[in-house]
């Protein structure tokens, strides 16, 4: 693989980069870059900023919306836009359902929903995890029944991201009991508004209502909202999960965070010497940056072979578990630099209202919320154990 970057690479970062800069709203940046608490309006208003240049879904066919660009460039744009401190784009229109919607969507599915999902005039959540069917995911127990020309829908999903903002949700659902429970599992539309939809907050160990868990009663979907066929979610569901294995890596995010635990390691001290200088722990930041080397590399392939049409396999599942844990390591690493000053039980650390008694340095206070918040990054998405399971299966053939 030739690492040195073509000539109209370069331009085609140069562009992204001065329109980035040029166009990020500097509040949203700042938010980014020093861990503040993000609201649906700081995601949409970026979400619409690249829309309008038409560089909102670099991942999509260019008739559906896409840019035509090759991986390599959607990696160096994904570089400029974390560098700068813009907002991860939210996942489940752009990469999750959206994808599925082009792969196996009717016509009329893909013009009412593809444009809304571009122009973020729909938030979507996902409803995969059930009380008791996360990793086993074709144990789910919420049924949809076939009525006329309507499914009836009852049941729970719960750590649903985001669930509080949705306007609509990717559900997979029972439609039958017969045979495998994998067959058995459909791939519905259904929007949130709908009478019998009931949404409740799960606060977690940070303090953030990020997570809820979603109760259907007697909930009334249209058999237009069936994504493919009855019975085919499970096909559906695993091509949705490729991809968002792939995104999760964040590689790309990982960088800027790296970048900037060496900014605060600059500015803590130990024996009398900035951290940074420790070697120790620069040896720990090494072993971090090293890993992370390998693993853009290995998304780099991954992109190269969608880029051929070839969805994610098992490597999806090797950035997975990969990229969350550099994750993890990155926010431990922090906390370790920062010491006390990261205090657990701050819960404005994630917003902007400090409380007065706090006298350690600004940057210091949303780490420790940082940290307990991405013990979640190798849960959601499949467990990194289960990643392991699947490496070993379609790798190893064990």
């Amino acid at each position: 693989m030739d690492l040195n970057y073509t000539p109209d690479e370069i331009a085609f970062r140069d562009e992204a980069r001065a329109f980035v800069r040029a166009h990020l709203p500097p509040e949203i940046a700042r938010k980014v870059i020093e861990h503040k608490r993000l609201g649906k309006a700081d995601y949409v208003t970026w979400q619409q900023i690249l829309h309008r240049k038409g560089w909102v879904a670099p991942h999509w066919p260019v008739e559906f919306g896409g840019t035509g660009w090759n991986p390599v460039q959607r990696h160096l744009f994904e570089e400029e836009c974390a560098a700068a401190g813009a907002p991860p784009l939210i996942a489940f229109g752009l990469y999750m359902v959206g994808p599925v919607i082009i792969a196996f969507g009717d016509a009329a599915q893909k013009q009412r929903f593809l444009p809304r999902i571009l122009a973020s005039e729909d938030w979507w959540c996902q409803g995969y995890s059930e009380p008791g069917s996360g990793s086993d995911l074709a144990s789910l127990k919420t049924r949809a029944e076939r009525r006329g020309d309507h499914y009836v829908v009852n049941g729970q999903k719960t750590w649903t991201t985001l669930a509080q903002y949705a306007d609509m949700m990717f559900c997979l659902v029972r439609t039958s009991s017969e045979g495998k429970k994998q067959e058995g599992i459909s791939f519905l539309l259904i929007d949130m508004k709908s009478p019998g939809v009931t949404v409740r907050p799960i606060i977690t160990l940070d303090g953030e209502h990020e997570v809820n868990e979603v109760w259907f009663e007697d909930v009334e979907v249209p058999v237009e909202n069936l994504v493919g066929q009855e019975g085919r979610g499970w096909t559906y569901a695993k091509f949705l999960l490729s991809h968002e294995r792939t995104n999760i890596a964040g590689v790309s995010r990982s960088k800027r965070e790296l970048a900037y635990l060496k900014h605060v390691a600059s500015k803590e001290h130990a024996g009398g010497r900035p951290l940074i200088e420790n070697p120790r722990f620069r040896d720990k930041i090494a072993r971090v940056e090293i890993d992370l080397m390998a693993l853009e590399i290995t998304d780099l392939r991954v992109l190269a072979a969608d880029r051929q049409g070839k969805a994610p396999g098992p490597e999806a599942s090797i950035l997975k578990i990969k990229g969350t844990e550099i994750q993890q390591a990155l926010t431990e690493l922090m906390m370790e630099a920062v010491g006390p000053y990261a205090l657990p039980d701050l819960p404005d650390a994630w917003g902007d209202h400090w409380l007065g008694e706090y006298v350690g340095p600004e940057y210091a206070a949303p780490l420790a919320a940082r940290y307990f918040n991405y013990r979640k990054v190798s849960i959601y998405g499949g467990s990194n154990e289960i990643q392991r399971n699947i490496i070993s299966q379609q790798i190893l053939g064990l």
